[in-house]
């Protein structure tokens, strides 16, 4: 889930810290075989495959077929929120600034057919118009010695929220409610501060900007000191691809 700048590193001392990270994880994962397979599939995901999906990552791990790795993200049962939970730690011991920034943005995987989860027609920045896509928001870490993200929220449209039948069939927890791309995004600013998370701003597009100041009075007073502070320096110039987009946000 972490990303940040391609650099030059020591390969030893990366595997050492790989093999700190994925042992910071391993208790989230209750079975054995579960907790190789998903050092394996992280290890595929950082390694350079002209092309990353559960086929080409199996193949690298040395498996014959990809049905591990389909399990481990369909099926198995392990506390993904705990992961994230360890891998955002795990970044901000490395990387914690007091001056860090918190990003939000978003970004889209195009898709074919109906049954992934939050798909439908709509805009994304990936294509750059509207397609066929899931969308989901991001939060970024980013400091003086680099940036990683350390939370995300897939944005499910009213389509699916508003269809019981279809969110069941697709496993989604009951307690999901709709909610838009800037309240899933103040959603994780407050968890990321609610979690100690050292930061002293937060940047995002006009639309996320917008919508957090707005809901300034009913947030915790270090995310409304934060947007206060990036809505008086941050600007952007609108133009046709960003307002088509908020309009379609808005459906």
């Amino acid at each position: 889930m972490a990303a940040g700048h391609s650099v030059d590193v020591d390969p030893a001392r990366w595997q050492e810290l790989f093999d700190e990270l994925m042992g910071r994880v391993a208790g989230r994962f209750a079975r054995v075989d579960l907790r190789r397979r998903a050092k394996a599939f992280v290890g595929g995901l950082l390694a350079d495959l002209p092309r990353k999906n559960c086929w080409t990552i199996a193949e690298h791990a040395g498996n014959s077929s990809p049905d591990g790795m389909q399990h481990l993200l369909s099926r198995a049962v392990w506390d993904h929120d705990a992961v994230r939970d360890e891998v955002r730690d795990y970044l901000v011991e490395h990387l914690g600034d007091p001056g860090a920034v918190l990003v939000v943005d978003e970004t889209g995987d195009l898709k074919k057919g109906t049954t992934t989860v939050g798909v439908q027609r709509q805009y994304t920045g990936t294509a750059g118009r509207i397609e066929n896509a899931q969308v989901a928001v991001y939060l970024v870490y980013a400091s003086q010695v680099r940036h990683a993200v350390i939370d995300r929220e897939l944005y499910l449209p009213r389509s699916w929220t508003n269809d019981p039948a279809r969110l069941q069939a697709a496993g989604v927890p009951d307690e999901v409610r709709f909610a838009t791309k800037p309240a899933l995004a103040t959603t994780m600013i407050l968890r990321a501060l609610d979690a100690g998370v050292p930061a002293a701003w937060v940047a995002g597009d006009e639309a996320y900007g917008a919508y957090a100041c707005r809901r300034r009075g009913n947030v915790a007073a270090p995310l409304a000191a934060c947007c206060r502070r990036t809505s008086d320096r941050v600007h952007r110039k609108e133009d046709t691809a960003a307002a088509d987009h908020r309009r379609l946000n808005a459906v």
